[in-house]
């Protein structure tokens, strides 16, 4: 069976899979226990399933393992400090941005992406920068205003 190296939120893992073709979800998913990322549309469409690889916001149910060999991915796992979440899962909890939380891990892992390129995002910087993932709740204006009120 083929194994991949990959670096998952500061380790190196050796993954094994029959199909170097399946989706970086799956594995984090079912192989690592990395629950945060959910599978949201499998088209990557909907943003449920964003995860960060290289500093950078990318859908991880259309990603195949093969082409994320050696490279640096982040869940959303990584950005609580012992235990305590980080100033943007802070900030979501205190503008109460989640509603279902069903994309929540995908809207918290796309603004840090874009936090960590832009410290002062402008509300249209924000908008688009999270214009990839989608809320069915309609929590959009305190999802911005959570990301807004974070400076990095």
């Amino acid at each position: 069976m083929p194994s991949f190296r990959i670096r998952v939120n500061g380790k190196t893992v050796l993954v094994e899979s029959w199909d170097p073709d399946q989706p970086l979800l799956y594995i984090l998913r079912n192989s690592l226990g990395l629950r945060a990322a959910k599978f949201g549309c499998g088209l990557g469409q909907c943003g449920a399933c964003t995860v960060l690889i290289d500093g950078k916001p990318e859908r991880s149910c259309i990603l195949p393992i093969k082409q994320i060999a050696g490279r640096n991915i982040m869940t959303l796992e990584a950005l609580a400090v012992n235990g305590r979440p980080d100033a943007i899962q802070t900030s979501f909890i205190n503008e109460q941005a989640a509603q279902c939380g069903y994309c929540t891990s995908g809207m918290i892992m796309a603004a840090t992406g874009l936090l960590s390129q832009k410290t002062h995002p402008t509300l249209d910087e924000t908008k688009q920068g999270l214009a990839g993932n989608l809320c069915r709740c309609g929590t959009h204006t305190r999802i911005a205003s959570a990301v807004m009120k974070v400076r990095r």
